[in-house]
């Protein structure tokens, strides 16, 4: 467990390096978030909703503040499974699903933070209807923040598959681009999710995407209650432990098989 820590650690060390480019999406996601919500307040003009608009200002908001998070590889190990240079990572003693599993949680955990908490502010400062509006209730502060902590364990898993499928193409660029826009669609970071048809939310709100971001803005809107709050953690917990499990598998699958070409 220790040399997993030290992993983190690490990559945490060399993602706080990055404030330029951490400024950069801080800039751009507000100025997306602002898009979203001008947007949103025309079709509000146009034909309410029943979610108030305070809520949907609020879903905006969270998913550009924590939109790092989704959209987050290791670019390294892409390029180590390419050269082949993944080769000298076998001989760690430690296991290279866990290793790269500390690297990636690492880098999406600091480099939503770095550009979370001054955008979270920024929102908070905005008149009503166009800032973030505060939780519904302390309770469901800290549900969502534990719901956002399962949520990371889950896209992490999600990220290591993926490069459990570049081992075996060579090419990430595929298997990426699919679970990117499968993440950005029902996530709810394009469309909020609360403003599907009821018939499909039945459907997507169970997908291991919607355990990332859309269950802890839930939870901090109060949109699910305290009696959700264990359910919503279950299933999350639950898809976590499944795609974890199904990325050992395949490490060790791939491990197995793998050939290193070069010299």
């Amino acid at each position: 467990m220790k040399a997993y820590l030290s992993v983190f650690r690490l990559r945490r060390r060399l993602e706080t390096q990055y404030r330029g480019a951490a400024l950069g999406g801080i800039l751009c996601q507000v100025f997306f978030g602002l898009v979203l919500i001008a947007l949103y307040r025309a079709l509000y003009a146009g034909k309410p909703q029943p979610m108030p608009f305070s809520h949907v200002a609020t879903y905006v908001w969270l998913q550009q503040a924590f939109f790092r998070m989704l959209l987050a590889s290791d670019a390294d190990l892409m390029d180590k499974i390419r050269t082949g240079g993944i080769a000298y990572d076998l001989c760690r003693p430690v296991s290279l699903y866990g290793f790269y599993y500390a690297r990636i949680t690492a880098q999406k955990l600091v480099g939503s933070l770095m550009r979370a908490v001054p955008m979270l502010l920024f929102a908070a400062c905005l008149p009503a209807g166009w800032g973030i509006a505060p939780p519904a209730s302390a309770g469901a502060l800290l549900w969502s923040l534990l719901a956002l902590v399962l949520g990371l364990a889950c896209v992490s898993a999600l990220e290591n598959i993926t490069m459990a499928f570049t081992m075996r193409t060579l090419d990430f660029r595929g298997v990426q681009a699919m679970l990117n826009m499968l993440m950005m669609t029902f996530s709810g970071n394009i469309l909020p999710l609360t403003l599907f048809p009821d018939s499909w939310q039945r459907v997507i709100t169970l997908l291991p995407y919607a355990q990332l971001l859309d269950a802890p803005i839930r939870l901090y809107t109060g949109e699910y209650g305290a009696g959700d709050a264990l359910k919503v953690l279950g299933i999350q917990a639950g898809w976590t432990a499944l795609l974890a499990l199904a990325g050992v598998l395949l490490w060790r699958r791939n491990q197995k098989r793998i050939i290193v070409q070069g010299g």
